[in-house]
């Protein structure tokens, strides 16, 4: 099995590589990755080959048919969700896409991240296919992607096509996202440093949190499932940020107030559920950790694994 991960030294990327290399020791894994925002020291461990190299590349992107691949896991992207200059990302993450994509025609299995920011502040619990509306162009580079790949399946129903929406994803190897980092990550740190934690006013707003160990789950099932089409990625819980914050304080045993302070954000979204239907009738896969379990697992393994002294938050 020849497979490819792009984004491979990122967040999930990273840890999608390990479990692979972990779970299936006879497959041949590539990464392509650029490390703009991939680290090498998550790559560390890793002895399949690396291909360095931008998804803006096209002559790169061109060359990859000639590998094989078997399989592509798609994580790679521009993930700045606060990036305004739109053709930047529309390069990179919706005209890449097209020649992952591509290869589906022709017997590879594509399995790639899309996002919960397709959904903008449409109405929670988000249906995969229930209103759309990015609020940021991030979000909109994403919708796009889906909307190809439901055009793909439609012309090529025995394609292997799977969009993964991630919701709000956390967990190790984050740390050198500096501030697309999970909440998660920047709430640990401020109050290790003995700061208080800073939340929008007034904390109430919820996402989906998910273990980043769920979404490689996910990815797994996603290759092994036969089925094709878009799914949510989240725990179908919604939970609010004063509760993570809660949740932190209890497992690193400090009282500390919250500070709140305005959203400067007008595309923020307040509130984001994944309904899980197509989930599980697709993938056959279920979350498996909520935050109770996620943030104190995540923490061990932050007092562990970072010189969080140094990290910006």
């Amino acid at each position: 099995m020849r497979v490819l991960v792009t984004g491979g030294a990122g967040f999930i990327g990273s840890n999608l590589v390990k479990e692979l290399s972990k779970r299936f020791p006879d497959w041949e894994i590539f990464v392509l990755d650029d490390f703009s925002s991939g680290h090498f020291k998550n790559l560390i461990g890793f002895d399949g080959e690396i291909i360095t190299g931008s998804l803006t590349d096209w002559d790169l992107l061109e060359s990859l048919e000639d590998y094989n691949f078997d399989v592509v896991f798609h994580q790679a992207a521009n993930a700045n969700t606060t990036e305004t200059d739109q053709k930047k990302v529309m390069e990179v993450n919706y005209e890449s896409f097209k020649y992952f994509l591509n290869l589906a025609i022709s017997g590879t299995s594509i399995i790639y991240a899309s996002s919960a920011a397709v959904y903008g502040n449409t109405p929670a619990p988000m249906k995969v296919y229930s209103n759309l509306s990015p609020e940021n162009i991030y979000g909109f580079s994403k919708y796009a992607m889906d909307m190809l790949t439901l055009k793909l399946l439609k012309e090529y129903p025995n394609a292997k096509v799977v969009g993964l929406r991630y919701f709000n994803v956390y967990g190790p190897g984050e740390t050198y996202k500096g501030k697309m980092a999970s909440m998660v990550l920047q709430l640990t740190v401020q109050i290790l440093k003995g700061k208080r934690p800073r939340l929008f006013k007034w904390g109430e707003q919820k996402r989906d949190f998910v273990y980043v160990a769920d979404c490689v789950e996910a990815n797994i099932k996603a290759f092994e499932s036969e089925k094709s089409g878009i799914v949510n990625v989240g725990t179908g819980r919604a939970r609010s940020f004063n509760e993570v914050v809660d949740v932190i304080k209890r497992t690193l045993d400090v009282d500390v107030d919250t500070e709140y302070f305005d959203n400067p954000y007008d595309f923020y979204q307040n509130y984001t559920e994944a309904d899980l239907t197509e989930t599980e009738e697709i993938l056959g896969w279920k979350p498996s950790i909520q935050i109770e379990e996620g943030i104190p697992l995540y923490i061990d393994w932050i007092k562990e694994n970072v010189n969080w002294e140094k990290l910006p938050y």
